[in-house]
């Protein structure tokens, strides 16, 4: 024992080979240093030494793939343009079996309604909960002033819903319903953007990913493609019209990845022909369109752009819409949302700040009347005065006389 303190004595360790000195402990407590631990590094192919954290990516990977992917795509554009001819070649299904077209007479009158329908969708292990929001009867009417505001407050509602879940008590199991784009599909037979689409879009752009589609390109030559294509980036660009804008690729990425980047920027908005049937042309089977002057490939880059909206809206950009929907466009609605609330507490304080002030005018007359009562009675002193002195009087004349 030195100064209070009990030291131990040296332990011999058989695997280290020697001995470990034992800590200094008080009376009753008896503790070990750290054993030392010989450490070989594993043979790696630089000999360089390994930690692990490399392996972060994979387990972020096998969680995401244990937990499976959402993604909602809404589909905006005038019946009869294919949009669900489209829907069905993007995912090879068949989602709108049952629909039937609507006579045009119903149409004269015809609201827009919001449908949506879901299905899981299942590719090499990697699950994605697909929802689809279609808008039929949008831009039918004869008076389409309004065919906006069923899609602006469905998509309002949906951040809605969303934050209300944030901020709620159970935040492990939100859904996210948020609409992560938009495919707007713009008619062929026009010359570019009608005032409608143009009102629409600058509706949506503060809150959805906007994606333009010229729907039936194959009804266009190349050089109707080609000139359609730039009157509509020319429209966009001279309403200030925010579409979704593809972000830059890396430097560290390869020449081909850089390439196909360039390519899907150049090909917006895109030119598409949607089509589930099966033609044979030259001893293969192909999906297309078959007419008496050949045959449109629906997977044939230099016939349409289907192949690179499939590309852009599933294999590469899928992740960033919906990162762009999240960072952009709900914190925009959480920021003006938060500030409503607060101008609508503020207003609702300054009313009953009014309420509960008081009334000057009804002080003053109230006022008013006290002095009227005090001037009364005042003057009803003053009469009791002189009534008493002249009964005095009198009094005085009776008691002369006697």
């Amino acid at each position: 024992m030195e100064n209070g303190v009990v030291t131990s004595p040296v332990e011999e360790d058989p695997e280290d080979g020697g001995s470990t000195p034992l800590i200094p402990t008080t009376p009753g407590l008896r503790r070990r240093l750290t054993r030392r631990i010989a450490y070989k590094p594993a043979k790696y192919k630089d000999d360089d030494e390994f930690i692990g954290f490399a392996t972060l990516p994979d387990q972020v990977h096998r969680k995401a793939v244990r937990r499976g992917f959402d993604f909602t795509l809404m589909v905006v554009g005038e019946s009869g343009l294919g949009k669900s001819t489209l829907i069905n070649s993007l995912f090879l299904t068949e989602m709108y079996k049952d629909r039937t077209v609507p006579p045009v007479l119903d149409m004269v009158n015809r609201t827009v309604a919001i449908e949506k329908k879901q299905l899981e969708i299942e590719e090499k292990g990697v699950r994605v909960k697909l929802t689809i929001v279609d808008t039929p009867g949008y831009n039918d009417a004869i008076n389409a002033e309004n065919s906006h505001t069923a899609i602006v407050d469905y998509v309002d509602q949906q951040f809605q819903q969303y934050y209300s879940d944030e901020i709620g008590l159970n935040r492990r199991n939100i859904v996210d319903n948020r609409v992560h784009c938009c495919l707007y599909f713009i008619s062929p037979y026009g010359h570019g953007l009608k005032p409608a689409d143009i009102a629409v879009m600058k509706k949506l752009h503060n809150k959805v990913n906007i994606v333009p589609l010229i729907a039936k390109s194959d009804m266009l030559t190349k050089p109707e493609q080609k000139r359609l294509k730039q009157r509509i980036i020319e429209e966009i660009d001279n309403n200030d019209i925010q579409i979704y804008e593809f972000p830059d690729c890396d430097s560290d990425e390869d020449d081909d990845f850089k390439q196909q980047d360039k390519e899907l920027k150049a090909a917006v908005p895109f030119a598409v022909v949607g089509c589930n049937t099966v033609v044979e042309a030259g001893g293969k089977k192909i999906r297309g369109r078959a007419y008496p002057w050949g045959i449109v490939e629906v997977d044939n880059p230099t016939h349409c752009d289907f192949v690179r909206l499939r590309q852009m809206l599933i294999s590469t950009h899928m992740q960033d819409l919906k990162d762009v929907t999240a960072d952009v466009h709900y914190e925009n609605f959480r920021a003006s949302y938060i500030q409503g609330s607060m101008a609508e507490q503020q207003r609702e304080r300054s009313k009953l700040k009014r309420d509960s002030k008081p009334n000057y005018d009804e002080i003053a007359n109230a006022d008013k009347l006290l002095e009227q009562k005090d001037a009364e009675i005042q003057r009803m002193q003053e009469m009791l005065a002189k009534m008493q002195e002249q009964l005095g009087q009198q009094q005085g004349q009776v008691n002369g006389k006697v």
